[in-house]
C-alpha cells in the first residue's frame, strides 16, 4: 500500500511543478494549502509564509516556456498522514528572444493529509547551478 500512496504523491509533486511551469495558478492553489511555507532563493534566506509571494511569480504573462524535470526521486513517509519528497529537478526555459537555459535545484517538499485529500504545506528549494544554451 505504501507503494501506491509513493506512486500519488510523485504524481502531485510533479502536477505541482506543471502548474508552476505553465503558471497555472488555480491548479497551484488546489495542491497547496493557504499556509504554505517556503525557503526558497527568490525569498533571500527568508522564510515565506502564506500564498501572495508565489502569486507574483505565477502570475506574470511570459512569452517563455518552461519544463520540469524531476530526477532521483525519494519519498519518505511520515506516519500515515504527511510525507517528505525529495528530489533534484531540472528546469529548461526559452525565454522570448529564443535563448535556451537549464538549472538545477535541490527540493525539499512536504505533502500533509489534511480531510482526505494531499497538501502541499512546505518546501526548501536550493539553487545548485545553471547553463546557457545557444
Amino acid at each position: 500500500m505504501t507503494d501506491c500512496i509513493e506512486d500519488d504523491l510523485l504524481l502531485l509533486n510533479e502536477r505541482l511543478l506543471q502548474a508552476i511551469d505553465s503558471k497555472d495558478w488555480e491548479t497551484y492553489t488546489q495542491l497547496c494549502d493557504d499556509s504554505l511555507t517556503a525557503y526558497e532563493p527568490e525569498a533571500l534566506g527568508q522564510l515565506v509564509e502564506g500564498l501572495p509571494f508565489h502569486y507574483f511569480y505565477l502570475n506574470r504573462d511570459s512569452d517563455s516556456a518552461r519544463q520540469s524535470t524531476i530526477c532521483s526521486p525519494r519519498i519518505r513517509m511520515l506516519g500515515e498522514n504527511a510525507a517528505c519528497v525529495t528530489y533534484a529537478r531540472l528546469l529548461q526555459a526559452i525565454d522570448a528572444e529564443a535563448h535556451e537555459s537549464v538549472g538545477s535545484y535541490e527540493e525539499t517538499r512536504i505533502w500533509e493529509k489534511q480531510n482526505g485529500q494531499w497538501k502541499h504545506v512546505h518546501f526548501h528549494r536550493s539553487f545548485a547551478g545553471s547553463v546557457e544554451l545557444g
